[in-house]
């Protein structure tokens, strides 16, 4: 049985997005698959791959031959290199401007928390800072109104 590794078609007209699948080559295009080793939406900007790079290399190395397609996708992956002995081979895959692996998306929110909490600490300094100095400015208001009317007492009993 010559096996395949190809792309499966779902979604509605001019909105299509893949499974990367093995497959009997002789089966129809969203035939039964023999497994779903990943995805491939073309739409989404840049485009979302994702392929399960063991998976990959087992069927890549029991013999089945990828698509033009998906081959261009494994060679994005870095999967294609790695099954031909390029050590250095990597994924030039581009991540999509405001997604972030669930690692960084952790440790983002972890510091936008540390931020938040720093700013809200700063906040509260400056307040009691503030109340500390208007208090300040109350008692010496207060302080120079009872010096004034006792001055103006002395002044008057010098006069007499």
């Amino acid at each position: 049985m010559a096996v395949k590794i190809r792309l499966k078609r779902f979604g509605k007209k001019k909105a299509p997005f893949y499974r990367v699948i093995v497959i009997d080559s002789r089966a129809k295009r969203d035939g039964r698959a023999i497994e779903e080793i990943g995805k491939y939406h073309p739409l989404s900007n840049p485009s979302f791959v994702e392929i399960d790079s063991e998976r990959a290399q087992y069927w890549l190395s029991v013999g089945a031959q990828p698509s033009d397609q998906v081959r261009k996708l494994l060679e994005l992956t870095g999967d294609w290199g790695t099954f031909k002995g390029d050590k250095d081979a990597k994924s030039t895959l581009e991540t999509p401007a405001g997604k972030l692996s669930p690692e960084d998306q952790i440790k983002a929110t972890a510091d936008a928390a540390e931020k938040l909490k720093a700013e809200k600490a700063a906040e509260a300094e400056k307040a009691k800072k503030e109340a500390e100095a208007a208090a300040k400015a109350e008692a010496d208001a207060a302080e120079a109104a009872d010096e004034a009317p006792a001055a103006d007492d002395a002044a008057e009993a010098e006069e007499k």
